[in-house]
């Protein structure tokens, strides 16, 4: 199967390439920077250059690429270590998630690709009874940046008639390229174990939203464990 990987130089991208391509499909996957491409095909993957922001080279880029399937994996979050995420970076990333996620949509769907699978975060809960499944309410869009971006990322995911949505609502990840080597405050999800989850829902799984966690947090990964096969390894 051909499938286009959207952010593949980055934390999660550099390892669903690599997992991709052992299960037997072809991969083109994107970086902004020529030179993180070497990253993408390392893992066995055709790497293109191209900004989310730039809509037309986005929409070539994925229309010479014909997927089937479209995994969006774009974050704007990187930073050197010891640096704090800081109010400037969560706005440059909730820009991302708005403008560059319509952008690869709109690139997919003009491809053709029939399922699109999208990286989204698993602690905007609206208070409930824990742990909460995937039907619960999200807190309601207010004027801070990820709330609505979340929200927007997801409403376009999920309401597309031309392409099956599948959403994974990550933990916070840990793990080694990530913030924390360590487990943070809950709900988590270890690098690997999110890579992993994005490579099954390529071929696995009705559309809908997915939790990507590990067991005994605020949600949980009943769905995902059934339907994608997927569950954190114990670490």
């Amino acid at each position: 199967m051909r499938v286009f990987v959207a952010g593949g130089s980055g934390v999660l991208g550099r390892r669903v390439t690599p997992g991709l391509v052992a299960r037997g499909h072809q991969v083109v996957a994107t970086t902004r920077d020529p030179a993180r491409a070497g990253r993408i095909r390392a893992g066995g993957g055709e790497a293109v250059v191209v900004d989310a922001f730039q809509a037309d080279a986005l929409r070539a880029a994925v229309g010479d690429a014909h997927p089937e399937v479209v995994v969006h994996l774009l974050t704007d979050l990187a930073l050197p270590p010891g640096v704090p995420l800081d109010d400037t970076r969560l706005l440059a990333n909730a820009r991302l998630r708005e403008i560059g996620t319509a952008n690869l949509l709109e690139a997919a769907a003009s491809a053709g690709a029939r399922r699109v699978v999208v990286q989204s975060i698993g602690w905007l809960y609206a208070p409930g009874p824990e742990p909460h499944d995937e039907a619960d309410a999200l807190l309601p869009v207010d004027d801070r940046p990820t709330r609505r971006a979340v929200h927007e990322l997801e409403r376009r995911s999920l309401t597309d008639p031309r392409f099956e949505g599948l959403v994974l609502r990550l933990g916070r990840l840990w793990g080694p390229d990530t913030w924390d080597l360590e487990r943070p405050e809950p709900p988590v999800v270890h690098v690997d174990d999110a890579a992993a989850a994005a490579v099954l829902a390529v071929d696995r799984g009705a559309p809908g939203v997915y939790h990507i966690a590990e067991d005994g947090g605020p949600i949980s990964c009943e769905r995902a464990k059934r339907e994608l096969g997927w569950s954190a390894t114990a670490r």
